[in-house]
């Protein structure tokens, strides 16, 4: 029985000792959440971690509460075990960072203050915090600019989304709102292009060719000139720094000289790529990201945030203008002047979390250098994986260069049956690693050598301290499940296929 009522508040005057109490109770909960889960993944598929969660958390609205201690370890607890724990050196699909210890507990700070950031009054010193990190992270994107300037944001959605609403307010100032902003993406953008366009009121952007999964200039060039011989459209060229399937990087340096040619503006979408900003070594890579009028970066990727911590990033803090709003019980005018910051220009939400809190706690303790050591060892582990990968009898990997940290690669196996079959055999041991809970690889269908579209196993290695060798037990269970005898129980292969597969 808990000393403290079940409505003790977090924060407050005084000691919080409820909340001391009750963060033992929750730490509890995960270690022995993770102990039953064992692994990167709970096993059994969907319908056993239904039936284990329900059985932990129901009823969620009893008659009678059951308490603050005994409601919080058992619903902890049950997402614990229930858990694709991105921690665990196995659990590679995704781009889903483990977020370091440092930030989580700068998060469990900020939640317990709760500051809003959409009014000074209630946000007075996370609004100081806020505004030294996106000037820190916006010089990081445009050295040497005078005002640059950036968002927090819910993550790239939402960075793409502001970026195409502050696109679209320039070009309906330029035209008077004669011709409607036209976007051109590649088809290796991320899908929040396309949604960011719809949700505008924009025309579907304008499908870019990619050759080796980055974006042609040429065919960039030659789509800008058609756009000027149909009336000059305003447009805007969106490029990506880290593709979500192969974390390659977009001809940044031409595709600027050839927006710039035609008179058309730069996004880079580096929501993955971002954070090679960190390394003296690595930033090489995004050469040309500053003439960019906007660029959208994530910490919950390479930056190793608990979600949500997205940037977008302005060369010049008049970019951002278009966001101003007054509702006089956040920024009255009088307030304004006498002195209030302003915060509700600040996002395209109102009430929105101190993220920023954990960021700064991250950039502070890590540094800059330190923050480039880690990525890094990402990238480097990355580039140790290929190459055991291309010294493996039984799996090969996607021809071509590796990615900022991800990797793609199928068994050879799969090479020997039609191409659908090989398709379903990587797909259903992937499908298998996830039922039995011990692996979380992700897919994606890329080019091969001869330019077939294939199905390929993904890892994203975001991991600070996961190595190369750590990732040969991963392997191994791809390999062995690839063998001809393997029981797949999950693939659901064609009677055919299985019937060629078990003569190799």
């Amino acid at each position: 029985m808990s000393q403290f009522p079940d409505t003790a508040v977090a924060a407050g005057a005084g000691e919080p000792r409820a909340l001391r109490a009750l963060t033992s109770v929750a730490l509890d909960a995960l270690a022995d959440g993770a102990a039953a889960r064992g692994g990167p993944l709970p096993p059994g598929g969907p319908d056993a971690v239904s039936a284990r969660t329900r059985q932990l958390v129901t009823p969620v609205l009893p008659e009678r509460g059951v308490g603050a201690s005994d409601a919080l370890y058992a619903t902890v607890r049950a997402t614990a075990e229930g858990a694709a724990d991105p921690g665990e050196a196995h659990c590679v699909a995704h781009l889903h960072c483990p977020p370091l210890a440092v930030a989580v507990a700068a998060d469990l700070a900020a939640s317990a203050l709760n500051p809003s950031m959409d009014s000074w009054d209630q946000a007075p010193a996370a609004a100081v915090v806020e505004e030294e990190v996106t000037g820190a992270l916006a010089g990081l994107v445009y050295p040497g600019r005078e005002r640059p300037d950036a968002l927090i944001t819910s993550g790239g959605t939402e960075s793409n989304l502001v970026a195409l609403l502050l696109a679209r307010e320039r070009a309906r100032e330029r035209t008077g709102g004669q011709r409607p902003l036209r976007v051109l993406a590649g088809t290796n953008a991320h899908h929040s292009v396309h949604r960011a366009a719809w949700m505008l009121g924009l025309p579907a952007p304008v499908p870019v060719r990619c050759e080796d999964g980055r974006m042609v200039p040429a065919d960039v060039d030659r789509l800008l000139a058609e756009l000027a011989g149909d009336g000059g459209a305003p447009a805007l060229v969106v490029a990506t720094a880290g593709t979500t399937d192969e974390g390659l990087i977009d001809p940044l340096p031409e595709l600027a000289r050839v927006a710039a040619l035609h008179g058309a503006e730069l996004h880079v979408d580096a929501a993955y790529g971002g954070p090679l900003l960190f390394s003296d070594r690595l930033a090489g890579q995004l050469r040309g990201i500053e003439h960019a009028a906007s660029v959208t970066f994530d910490l919950h990727k390479l930056g190793w945030q608990p979600v949500a911590a997205g940037v977008l990033a302005v060369p010049d803090a008049a970019l951002l203008e278009a966001l101003s709003l007054r509702a006089d019980y956040l920024n009255a005018d009088d307030d304004t002047e006498a002195g209030l910051p302003d915060l509700l220009g600040r996002s395209v939400r109102t009430s929105r979390r101190p993220d920023a809190l954990k960021i700064a706690v991250t950039l502070r303790a890590l540094g800059r250098t330190g923050l480039g050591d880690v990525v890094e060892h990402c990238v480097r582990t990355a580039r140790e994986l290929a190459d055991a990968l291309d010294a493996h009898p039984a799996l090969r990997r996607r021809p071509g260069t590796v990615g900022i940290s991800t990797v793609l690669f199928r068994p050879v196996a799969a090479d020997l049956l039609p191409d659908a079959a090989g398709d379903e055999l990587v797909a259903g041991i992937r499908r298998e690693l996830l039922h039995e809970g011990r692996a979380v690889l992700g897919r994606a269908r890329a080019a091969d050598a001869d330019g077939t579209q294939r199905l390929w196993l993904k890892a994203t290695l975001l991991h600070p301290q996961t190595a190369a060798a750590d990732l040969e037990a991963l392997l191994k269970q791809v390999a062995e499940r690839a063998e001809p005898d393997a029981d797949l129980t999950v693939v659901r292969l064609p009677a055919q296929a299985r019937l060629e597969s078990s003569t190799l």
